[in-house]
């Protein structure tokens, strides 16, 4: 009776044609150290940091009597690399209520537009526009249920309801904070030095204008990860308004001007030889 060869089958069979000590190495399998994961939270927590690029950006709010002046600069970075200079920062959430954007763009880009479409569905069952407080609750709320899944947004949201201005900050651990001030992103150290020395309350619109306009050009002058242009929006009683959006470049050369120095060329003689 003829007899079937299955060695060809078997996994530690050579390979036709070659030594079976080519293939030693190929067939082995590798060899490596399993990480210990009795901790696996931590274990899961230090593997996403190590591949995580870093952000970086500078955005900013504060009431004052005029209502709520928003400015942001308009840099997005992965670590050294600046992957774009022209990233719209203020998002218009509603024509009274304006979202500022830091950590993630996509995440903050997504959940803001997502957060308009429920503000406008709230504002046609309800016939009246929904409060600063109660879109800041509504996107806490949402960000709260995807809590541990990466998202990366600091966002503030300010705008104008019936009680007058409003100005919330929410991130995507779930968190929100009401108050006057804040300043989200790498540079906001820098931009709470300039904010906190010329704040004040009875600030008019274009002092207020240019608190911000400065205080977010002085932060991606000292920040790496913050530049390209300072959009400055106001909200008012009316609705918000963009006031300017001026590359920091030129805005260095404002607030720091040049000056021709004359220099005076002193001729000796020469003794002749």
């Amino acid at each position: 009776m003829m007899k079937i060869d299955f060695s060809g089958l078997e996994p530690t069979a050579p390979i036709k044609g070659e030594s079976s000590e080519l293939c030693d190495g190929i067939l082995s399998s590798p060899s490596f150290q399993i990480p210990n994961a009795t901790n696996f939270d931590g274990f899961q927590k230090e593997a996403i940091q190590m591949v995580k690029p870093a952000k970086g950006t500078t955005t900013l709010a504060f009431i004052f009597k005029g209502g709520v002046m928003v400015a942001a600069d308009s840099r997005a970075s992965m670590g050294g690399y600046i992957s774009s200079q022209s990233v719209k920062k203020i998002i218009e959430i509603n024509p009274y209520m304006l979202g500022t954007m830091a950590g993630g763009a996509a995440d903050c880009q997504f959940w803001h537009r997502n957060l308009g479409i429920k503000c406008r569905l709230h504002e046609l069952a309800n016939k009246r526009r929904i409060s600063v407080a109660g879109a800041s609750k509504l996107l806490a709320n949402i960000l709260y249920s995807y809590r541990g899944m990466g998202l990366s947004v600091g966002t503030m949201i300010a705008g104008w309801d019936e009680k007058g201005p409003g100005l919330y900050y929410v991130d995507s651990e779930g968190g929100r904070l009401k108050g006057n001030r804040f300043s989200v992103g790498s540079g906001s150290p820098y931009a709470y030095g300039v904010l906190d020395s010329g704040y004040r309350f009875d600030l008019s619109v274009e002092e207020a204008a240019e608190l911000a306009r400065r205080a977010i050009y002085h932060a991606t002058f000292r920040d790496g990860a913050s530049g390209g242009v300072a959009s400055v929006y106001h909200v008012g009683p009316n609705g918000w308004k963009k006031l300017s959006g001026d590359d920091v470049g030129e805005l260095h050369y404002n607030y720091y001007p040049v000056e021709l120095e004359s220099v005076e060329q002193e001729m000796a003689e020469v003794p002749v030889a």
